[in-house]
């Protein structure tokens, strides 16, 4: 990609959040992103760095320590794909804001890990599987606030909201429901996110004592429908970094 094309696509992704959210009667400050760094270099991520940017996220812990130490400047990272429990060890004290806390084992193993790193609190989104698709990670909605009771157990998680992944239906590559049309797709989707976000209403007044001010969903191919049913943290890849292999 050109230089200066990031800073430009930068520009142009805040033009567009700002353009949609006021459509649907939002306030744009409402919405932020962060950048998804999968298979970008770090001479790349400097870019969008210079370009104001100072959150990314990452979908492998590896992937994460390991730009996190090449890039060698202040950002704050997020481990946004599914974490294995041997990997919980590494990534505490490195990520901001784990999105992808979605079952009992991993949730001990936070609590565990943190206790022996000294660590009071660890930022996390609950991910909620809101398609019903197999083949992706996450709780189903109706396990959701039985999970939340069970984390009482674990004060140094810290939840912060919900994340919830949309189904992969038209543009978003091959998957279950690929032949649909446009329209069936795009309602697909909503019916996915809009869920998550009554969920997040539910669970605000379930557990008042909680914030779950956070929910993390849309990517670059649906952040238009994510921002329209009240996403207020969007994971944008390729509308900034373009294709890559």
């Amino acid at each position: 990609m050109a230089q200066g094309k990031i800073a430009e696509n930068i520009a142009e992704l805040r033009k567009s959040i700002h353009l949609i959210a006021r459509q649907c009667g939002r306030r744009p400050e409402e919405i932020s992103f962060i950048l998804v760094t999968k298979t970008v270099p770090v001479s790349v991520i400097l870019e969008a760095l210079e370009a104001g940017i100072s959150e990314f996220g990452e979908n492998r812990v590896q992937e994460l320590l390991a730009k996190k130490k090449e890039l060698g400047k202040p950002a704050l990272w997020h481990m946004i794909g599914h974490l294995q429990t041997n990997k919980v060890k590494q990534v505490l004290g490195e990520a901001a804001l784990i999105h992808s806390l979605d079952r009992e084992d991993l949730a001990e193993e936070i609590g565990e890990q943190a206790g022996l790193k000294g660590l009071k609190q660890v930022p996390c989104l609950i991910q909620v599987n809101s398609s019903g698709e197999a083949s992706k990670f996450g709780l189903k909605p109706e396990e959701v606030s039985g999970f939340v009771e069970g984390l009482n157990q674990i004060p140094s998680i810290q939840i912060k909201g919900l994340m919830t992944i949309g189904p992969n239906v038209g543009n978003r590559g091959q998957a279950e429901n690929s032949c649909l049309s446009p329209v069936s797709a795009e309602n697909q989707i909503r019916k996915a996110f809009r869920r998550t976000r009554e969920l997040q209403q539910e669970l605000k007044k379930s557990f008042p004592e909680i914030d779950f001010g956070i929910l993390s969903m849309g990517m670059s191919g649906d952040y238009k429908i994510a921002i329209e049913e009240g996403a207020t943290l969007l994971r944008i890849g390729t509308a900034v970094f373009g294709e890559r292999k």
